[in-house]
């Protein structure tokens, strides 16, 4: 006999419960920032009930903390229906499996060791999560082209109270996740100081991905996005001069690219854009870029006529070996 936590749940718009395998005592308490640790199986609605994701077969059981934006909210709903170890199987219909699969590839990427985020496809705003580009994984894909109805098994293994563990950054609420940025953003110069420039790089990933969390739920242009677009801008830069050291050049034209497009007056993306077109040997880009910076800063002139001398030596030379090469191709 389902108790009448189930049968609440039965009465949700979509959703239909059965439990495979009874949990132990009461159910748990879910309130806002609790730790849930649960195994999850996706399967499809067809007659071979394929498997989409399992977490068994990573090895690892997902977390997530009640309250913090988690992109497949329903399953905080399915969860809080659950005792400890019980095992329980929920249909839920394509109003709640629309985001699935864009949660799906986060996990993983994530379970294979990659950033969740892709961040050479970087591009901005909500629009691209609409606009369809490959996921990278084809049966997501075809989910994403045409939602379907989906299972999912749950098992509970335990619920946390915030005071019992430490949260990390993606579990902090935005007044929380806003206090790390700059910490983050110290935690960074110093390593890049230091010429760790890959560690340093995490750190102002970290510091981003803090700042977009919040920032989604403000209204685009509006006055606190725009203050959240600034500090996530210095942080990319920051992130960026990292990159020229490690020799990432497009990856820095790119990301710089996407500031100077949104924000034109912003005189450290044209000088760290000049610095990699100077490296990727794109002379008149370069010369541009540079000229953007002592228009928007007459201050810069020292530093920039040193690394126009650097370009300037850098094309002779190189006209020279082709000259070389040309003449003894004759």
């Amino acid at each position: 006999m389902a108790d009448m936590q189930d049968t609440l749940l039965l009465g949700s718009e979509g959703i239909k419960k059965t439990i495979l395998h009874g949990g132990s005592g009461d159910i748990p308490k879910f309130s806002t920032g609790a730790k849930v640790t649960f195994h999850f199986r996706t399967l499809m609605c067809n007659d071979d009930h394929t498997v989409i994701d399992d977490s068994r077969a990573t090895g690892t059981p997902m977390e997530i903390v009640i309250g913090n934006m988690f992109k497949l909210d329903i399953w905080e709903t399915l969860l809080s229906s659950m005792r400890v170890r019980e095992v329980a199987e929920f249909w839920c219909d394509t109003t709640h499996t629309g985001v699935y699969p864009l949660v799906s590839k986060s996990m993983r990427r994530i379970a294979e060791g990659k950033d969740p985020v892709d961040w050479h496809i970087h591009t901005c705003g909500m629009a691209n999560m609409f606009a369809y580009h490959s996921l990278g994984y084809d049966d997501l894909d075809e989910l994403m082209k045409e939602p379907k109805p989906l299972y999912f098994i749950l098992e509970l293994l335990r619920v946390q109270q915030p005071s019992e563990y430490n949260r990390e950054s993606w579990a902090l609420s935005d007044e929380e996740r806003l206090r790390v940025v700059p910490i983050l953003h110290g935690q960074g110069n110093k390593l890049y100081k230091q010429g760790h420039y890959q560690e340093a790089t995490q750190k102002y990933k970290e510091a981003i991905i803090c700042i977009k969390n919040v920032q989604i739920k403000e209204k685009a242009w509006d006055v606190p996005w725009l203050k959240l677009e600034k500090m996530a801008n210095t942080l990319t830069l920051n992130y960026c001069q990292c990159l020229l050291h490690m020799e990432e050049y497009y990856e820095v034209i790119e990301h710089t690219s996407d500031i100077i497009n949104q924000l034109p007056g912003v005189v450290k993306a044209f000088y760290l854009r000049g610095k990699a077109h100077m490296e990727v040997w794109n002379e008149a880009e370069a010369r541009q870029d540079f000229s953007r910076v002592l228009e928007l800063d007459p201050g810069m002139k020292k530093v920039v006529k040193r690394d126009l001398a650097v370009l300037n030596m850098r094309m002779e030379e190189k006209n020279q070996e082709d000259r070389d090469k040309y003449k003894g191709m004759f």
